[in-house]
């Protein structure tokens, strides 16, 4: 007997999908719901199981001549009732604006969209940090432990409560994200010189789990990107003093540059982000920056 688990962990027992699979080998079976009060003769290789709530659910093989297997028991909780939609408030501190979500239930995560709903991120903790001049428009939902999905709220980023910032072009005087959060978004537009450059800090105790393109609109399939352990970017094009550089474009998305770093090069401390087109198309791009508690 086996269902599909469809929550966050697919190990507790918690689904949105009522419908249970039985493998009985042309063997007639029954289930009971009341833990053997009564029994219902089952047909083919499935039945469903309704009504939201802890399921105690036991199966059994039978013949013609009443012979019957051992009984097979599962716990479960079915729930089909998606979560409320988030609360999202807006606020700026410097070049960062951020947005504090609520209404998030117990054991729920979060998750962003970028292309209208067509894909989804997750986020971590409460709040979403983003800065840049770029994106116009994000969703926002979450998804409860069942794997129930919220209604998506859109969030106007150009908002005239907060700022958009075209990151700065000197790597010596980056802009500064704001952190005290855990997930955030850096997103512009580069063209031929006009490269971005963006520092962040680690907090003790903290370390960079991802650094990941997440957005890539362009006809040129290639731009720059690199990352220095410092508070500006002042390596110059010594690839020995970065901590990681190459080639960003869309068959890069969703892809962790910071996947074979060692640990031990990701923790407390400066560390600025260096974005750049070297052709003549204008390039939009977000990279997804994600804080995490150190090891």
């Amino acid at each position: 007997m086996s269902f599909n688990d469809t929550g966050l962990d697919v190990t507790d027992g918690v689904t949105s999908n009522g419908r249970w699979g039985v493998e009985s080998a042309g063997i007639d079976w029954e289930f009971s719901l009341d833990q053997g009060s009564s029994w219902t003769r089952g047909s083919g290789a499935s039945f469903a199981v309704t009504g939201d709530g802890a399921k105690v659910i036991w199966v059994r093989a039978r013949d013609d001549a009443g012979n019957k297997s051992e009984i097979v028991r599962v716990n479960c909780v079915l729930d089909t009732t998606p979560p409320a939609a988030l609360g999202v408030a807006g606020q700026t501190e410097g070049f960062t604006n951020s947005l504090r979500l609520s209404g998030i239930e117990p054991g729920a995560r979060w998750e962003y969209s970028l292309d209208e709903q067509r894909s989804w991120a997750p986020g971590q903790c409460s709040a979403l940090g983003i800065l840049g001049n770029n994106l116009s428009r994000i969703w926002l939902r979450q998804l409860d432990l069942a794997g129930n999905a919220s209604g998506a709220q859109a969030f106007d980023l150009k908002s005239p409560t907060l700022v958009a910032h075209e990151a700065s072009g000197n790597p010596l005087q980056p802009s500064v994200l704001t952190t005290g959060l855990q997930t955030y978004l850096i997103h512009g537009v580069v063209v031929r010189g006009d490269a971005d450059y963006v520092t962040w800090n680690i907090p003790k105790g903290q370390k960079v789990l991802s650094v990941k393109l997440v957005q890539y609109v362009s006809e040129d399939a290639i731009a720059f990107y690199a990352l220095q352990r410092n508070k500006v970017f002042d390596a110059g094009i010594d690839v020995s003093r970065m901590l990681v550089y190459g080639h960003m474009g869309p068959s890069d998305l969703g892809r962790n540059v910071l996947a074979n770093v060692p640990k031990s090069q990701l923790g407390e401390g400066a560390m600025t982000l260096w974005f750049q087109q070297t052709g003549p198309l204008p390039t939009q791009y977000a990279i997804e920056v994600v804080l995490a508690p150190a090891d």
